[in-house]
C-alpha cells in the first residue's frame, strides 16, 4: 500500500515538472517572438466622389389669422414645388414635412414691474427635403433657390450634404490595401536587417477617416466623416506585428 502511494506521488511530481517545463518553454518562445517582432503600420487611401446628395430648406408665414397664414404657406409650397421641378428634380424625391404652428407673443414689463404679453400672430413653417443621386441638379437648385425670395417666399436653405452608397465596399477595399502595405513594409525592414519575414503575430484595424479633398481637414480620434464635400478622400490604417525569422 505504501509502495503504491509512493509511486503515485512520484508520478505527480514528474508530471508537475513536465508541465512547469512546458510553461517555461512556451513563455520563452513567446518572449522570443515578441523581442523578434517587426511592428509596422500600413496605410491606404482613395479619392472618390459622393453619389447621394441630401438637401433641405424651410419657409414660413405669419399672420394674425390662422387660416390666412395656412393659405399663404400653401401658396409658398406650390412655388417651391414648381421651382424644384423646373430645376429638373424628380417630384418623387421632393418631400414636404408636416407644418409647424407656433403662437407668438410680445412680452412687456411696465414701470411697476408687472409683466404682460400681447399675441402677435400665428407663425407657420414647413420644411422641404430632397435625397437624390442627381447631384448636379440638386446643387444647382440649392444655389438658385434664393430667387424665390423675390416672389415673397421667406426661405432658409441649408447646405447640401453628400454621401456614398458603397461605403462598406470601399472600406473593405482599403483594409485589404492597408494590410498589403503593412506586409510590404515589414518585408522591407526584415530584408534590410538581413532577416526574413515570418508569420503574422497580430493585426489591429485603425480608424476609418473620410475627409474633404484638399480641405486640410484634420483626422479625428473617433474617425472623421465628412458630409460637406462632394469630393472626398477615404483613409484607413492597419497596425501589424510580424515575426522576424
Amino acid at each position: 500500500m505504501e509502495t503504491n502511494r509512493n509511486v503515485i506521488v512520484a508520478a505527480l511530481v514528474g508530471l508537475s515538472i513536465i508541465i512547469f517545463g512546458l510553461i517555461v518553454g512556451n513563455a520563452y518562445k513567446f518572449k522570443y517572438k515578441v523581442n523578434n517582432a517587426i511592428n509596422v503600420t500600413g496605410n491606404a487611401k482613395k479619392d472618390f466622389e459622393a453619389d447621394i446628395v441630401k438637401w433641405s430648406a424651410s419657409y414660413s408665414k405669419k399672420s394674425m389669422d390662422l387660416s390666412d397664414a395656412s393659405e399663404e404657406l400653401k401658396q409658398n409650397r406650390e412655388l417651391v414645388k414648381r421651382f424644384l421641378e423646373q430645376q429638373g428634380i424628380n417630384p418623387k424625391e421632393i418631400l414636404f414635412n408636416a407644418v409647424s404652428i407656433n403662437r407668438e407673443f410680445a412680452y412687456h414689463t411696465d414701470a411697476g414691474g408687472n409683466s404682460s404679453s400681447t399675441f402677435t400672430g400665428y407663425n407657420l413653417s414647413q420644411s422641404v427635403s430632397i435625397e437624390s443621386k442627381e447631384l448636379d441638379k440638386v446643387d444647382n437648385a440649392s444655389r438658385e433657390i434664393s430667387t424665390l425670395i423675390s416672389q415673397g417666399v421667406e426661405l432658409s436653405s441649408d447646405a447640401p450634404s453628400y454621401y456614398y452608397s458603397k461605403l462598406e465596399d470601399l472600406k473593405l477595399e482599403l483594409i485589404s490595401q492597408a494590410s498589403s502595405n503593412a506586409k510590404q513594409r515589414a518585408g522591407n525592414i526584415a530584408k534590410d536587417a538581413g532577416s526574413s519575414l515570418g508569420s503574422l503575430l497580430k493585426a489591429d484595424l485603425g480608424v476609418f477617416q473620410i475627409t474633404g479633398q484638399n480641405d486640410n481637414e484634420e483626422y479625428s480620434y473617433g474617425g472623421a466623416f465628412n458630409t460637406t464635400s462632394r469630393h472626398k478622400t477615404a483613409n484607413i490604417t492597419v497596425k501589424t506585428s510580424y515575426l522576424a525569422d
